[in-house]
């Protein structure tokens, strides 16, 4: 979920995408300026300027390459990982891996501002977290397979669910400076997909011995004796 990122035009573009990667992730988008990025880059703004003309668009490519760092990310994780259950944990991980930095999911602090943004911007945060479900509701109909997933909602509906409840943890991990608390959050959602109405749960208890309560059977009352 960091960006590794792919080759650029020169060393000095690469930097400028660095810094301003790290300020939307602390700051959010409307939290920085263009002087902010060249003090920090060491150069002129009239040479950001000539790297990327506006800040609409170099917010449009920092999203894009993040995207493209965080699908590479994703495609390691299916590539390293048979298990669907392995998976889900590894991409619950690139999250945390995230806020233990001391940054948010850049996508996320940008969808934040979404209403303020120019429409070039809002296509490319749709394209990411359009990518992200889609990979995860693919995840969730192989976990079923497997049996180690259970939803009764669908697959895409639960992807939705799973990637806005952790885009949601991270911002309230970051209110109280405590990334315990998404850790908790995050350990909660994989245990009620993998564990909470799993079939093989059941099957394990089975097999450790865990019987099924019975129903007590009430012994029927003697008839009272009738008054004269």
């Amino acid at each position: 979920m960091s960006a590794t990122l792919p080759a650029v035009s020169d060393s000095t573009t690469s930097r400028i995408l660095d810094v301003a990667e790290r300020l939307v992730q602390t700051r959010g988008f409307n939290g920085f300026s263009y002087a902010d990025i060249a003090e920090e880059v060491g150069i002129t703004k009239a040479s950001l300027h000539y790297h990327f003309a506006t800040k609409a668009e170099l917010g449009r490519t920092l999203i894009e390459r993040y995207t493209e760092s965080f699908t590479g990310a994703l495609r390691t994780i299916t590539e390293r990982l048979p298990r669907a259950e392995e998976r889900l944990r590894a991409y619950v991980k690139l999250y945390a891996d995230v806020l233990a930095k001391q940054r948010m999911c850049l996508c996320g602090m940008v969808a934040a501002e979404y209403g303020t943004l120019p429409a070039p911007m809002q296509d490319a945060i749709r394209i990411f977290f359009e990518s992200n479900e889609s990979w995860l509701a693919a995840l969730i109909e192989q976990g079923s397979r497997e049996g180690c997933v259970s939803v009764r909602v669908p697959p895409h509906e639960a992807a939705r669910m799973l990637v806005g409840a952790l885009e949601g943890e991270m911002l309230i991990a970051r209110a109280y400076g405590d990334p315990g608390r998404f850790a908790s959050a995050a350990q909660l959602l994989l245990t009620r997909l993998l564990e909470g109405d799993s079939p093989g749960l059941a099957a394990r208890g089975r097999r450790a011995g865990a019987r099924p309560a019975r129903a007590r059977k009430r012994s029927p009352r003697p008839p009272r004796a009738r008054k004269n």
